[in-house]
């Protein structure tokens, strides 16, 4: 094997690879990248087992085929350190070692036989579907934050994906909460989807939305009862899915939340923000205060101080409740227009956020007791 690459080409495609390998496998071949010259490109392919990653990098000088692997986080620790955009000269010497030349820089790597290199089987039978990246990577992004850490719950952490239907219109859905919080997130689909319900693990989402940042195009999906794959440009994603079911979410959505709290968001998520500063521990939460058209905030500890502002609002009723203050900074970080509305029952009830400028999401906030 011996190829010519770009350094920033192969820098990227080794970035996304970090993601996806475990640092501390028991698995030698696990820490490892298959590294593989065909043709005019270079395929590079990272996996855990649960997650396979495929970049290629098309337009490759290559000299001679062939493929084999070597430490993944060794070889893009070299290669980010190199001058940006040079050539980068990588050769096999023989079937455990390789070299990296550049400028005037030379490295000889170890290489474990590729054949040990485990590779998932694909058997794809669902019918592709294909999605704008942009709207797929906001879905994500909504939801993302509110996925669990239980790792008592598995089925709660990730984000659960599903075709749904209302007003004539189709989506694709997605869910996820930690039972104190909820992001329901939808987009719209053209046409009816056959989609089989999943729940998409957190490490999966967090990879594709690394992956989907500078991607404008379109992505294609096709799924099973047991594992996703996801087609980009130049990358496929090949990941298991979450096996367990994930809890009825539509009965926790607040129905009989009628005082509306409309806010300049900005305003609130600062002020919020601000309030929150004098406590280390978000155990504390934020007291809301609210009267006619007047919002409260204060956050007391003992061992620090206290903290208190007043922010103008439209409310018409007299409401006192108390939030951790990191979930309100959560969810108006992914709100999009310069409002934010929060629809109230009472005291112990959770709150319904919604953004006045995104009719398509909403989330659910538990408040905090006394």
């Amino acid at each position: 094997m011996k190829f010519s690459v770009n350094q920033k080409d192969l820098q990227e495609s080794l970035s996304f690879c970090q993601n996806v390998i475990e640092r501390r496998s028991t698995l030698p071949i696990l820490s490892n990248v298959l590294l593989e010259a065909s043709g005019k490109e270079l395929i590079i392919t990272a996996t855990d087992l649960d997650m396979i990653f495929v970049h290629r990098i098309q337009s490759v000088e290559i000299e001679k085929e062939g493929k084999t692997t070597t430490n993944s986080l060794i070889m893009y620790d070299i290669v980010r350190k190199f001058s940006s955009g040079k050539k980068i000269n990588v050769e096999s010497l023989s079937e455990n070692k390789m070299q990296l030349e550049s400028e005037k820089s030379k490295f000889k790597l170890n290489c474990i036989d590729p054949q040990e290199f485990p590779l998932m089987e694909e058997g794809f039978e669902a019918e592709e579907i294909s999605l704008d990246s942009q709207s797929f990577l906001k879905l994500l992004n909504k939801c993302k934050f509110s996925i669990s850490n239980d790792e008592t719950r598995h089925y709660l952490s990730g984000i659960f994906l599903h075709f749904t239907t209302g007003d004539d219109k189709n989506f694709l859905t997605a869910v996820s909460t930690d039972s104190h919080r909820m992001s329901i997130s939808k987009m719209r689909l053209e046409k009816p989807i056959i989609f089989e319900p999943i729940i998409l693990p957190k490490k999966t989402i967090f990879q594709l939305c690394s992956i989907l940042e500078n991607n404008q195009g379109k992505i294609k999906i096709s799924n099973s009862k047991t594992k996703i794959k996801i087609s980009m440009d130049n990358s496929v994603l090949i990941s298991k899915v979450i096996d367990g079911k994930f809890p009825n979410y539509a009965q926790v959505v607040p129905k009989n939340n009628k005082k509306r709290m409309e806010a300049d968001l900005e305003l609130f998520k600062s002020s919020v923000d601000r309030v929150a500063s004098v406590s280390t521990d978000k155990k504390d939460g934020v007291k809301i205060k609210l009267s006619k058209d007047k919002l409260d905030l204060s956050v007391n500890n003992t061992h620090s101080g206290d903290g208190n502002e007043s922010v103008s609002v439209k409310f018409e009723h007299d409401l006192d409740i108390t939030f951790n203050s990191k979930y309100l900074i959560d969810v108006a970080s992914e709100l999009e227009g310069e409002k934010i509305e929060i629809f109230f029952n009472d005291t112990a009830s959770p709150a319904l956020i919604k953004d006045p400028s995104d009719f398509d999401s909403i989330f659910v906030i538990m408040p905090m007791k006394g």
